[in-house]
């Protein structure tokens, strides 16, 4: 489980460090120009980042379901080596799908106007800029995103379903507490990227509004994975102590 959380923590780290200094430095300078590689990085780390959480994320939920539903069995079903292995498949899996949209979009010619109305690079605001036909690729776009979530989603959720089924079958309810309790940050986790992630790429072209746009990038790339780190801070007993004694000091000093 700690593996796996290790490689979260990667992933967001990653995802916000690709796009909140660039867009903290143009709100600070109002010098908003970016080069088109540097735009090309932005939608490779960004694709390639959330398309590992995603993979990640059911991963972990394979994870969490030998834990709960088959735990003698898994010393060997999630041994290092195993770990190891999908974590490469996670990566490998991600890295191609990136690779595939960002250089599509990158070859594409652009001959209207030069204003990327996001507030960091998207492949939805490129297309946008193109003068060449892009209906087939937003229909397929859709197609692959709608795959890419409901695929990893489905699996999610039927690992739960088994997690659910044990859990009510156990006698003790220290156990289902317990049970439970491990599996709690991961369905909030869980929640919260496929929510953002299915409205930000589900939705079909003729609902997109560039406002909807902009506030499902930014919460989908932004403060999701920031927000992640704190929901799984909240099961550590240490972390909610001082949690509570900052809260009595504002209490205090109010």
């Amino acid at each position: 489980m700690y593996f796996f959380l290790s490689q979260l923590s990667f992933i967001d780290t990653c995802q916000v460090s690709s796009i909140v200094p660039k867009m903290s430095m143009d709100f600070w300078k109002k010098d908003n120009t970016i080069s088109l590689p540097g735009c090309g990085i932005q939608i490779f780390s960004t694709f390639m980042m959330g398309g590992a959480e995603c993979l990640l994320l059911t991963v972990m939920s394979y994870d969490r379901y030998v834990a709960i539903c088959k735990p003698l069995h898994y010393p060997v079903l999630m041994s290092r080596r195993v770990c190891v292995t999908m974590s490469g498949g996670v990566w490998l899996g991600a890295i191609l799908h990136s690779i595939m949209h960002t250089f599509y979009v990158l070859q594409l010619p652009f001959c209207k106007s030069n204003r990327v109305n996001q507030f960091f690079c998207t492949i939805q605001a490129l297309l946008k800029l193109s003068c060449s036909e892009t209906s087939t690729y937003e229909n397929l776009f859709f197609l692959t995103g709608s795959v890419l979530l409901l695929g990893p989603f489905s699996i999610v959720l039927a690992s739960y379903i088994s997690i659910l089924l044990t859990v009510l079958g156990m006698q003790s309810v220290e156990g289902r507490h317990k049970a439970f309790g491990t599996c709690v940050s991961h369905l909030c986790v869980v929640g919260l990227f496929y929510g953002a992630a299915s409205f930000k790429y589900m939705r079909p072209r003729s609902y997109r509004t560039p406002e909807q746009d902009k506030v499902a990038s930014l919460f989908c790339d932004i403060v999701t994975p920031m927000l992640n780190p704190l929901i799984y801070s909240l099961r550590n007993r240490d972390m909610l102590v001082e949690l509570k004694k900052h809260i009595q000091k504002c209490r205090l000093s109010i």
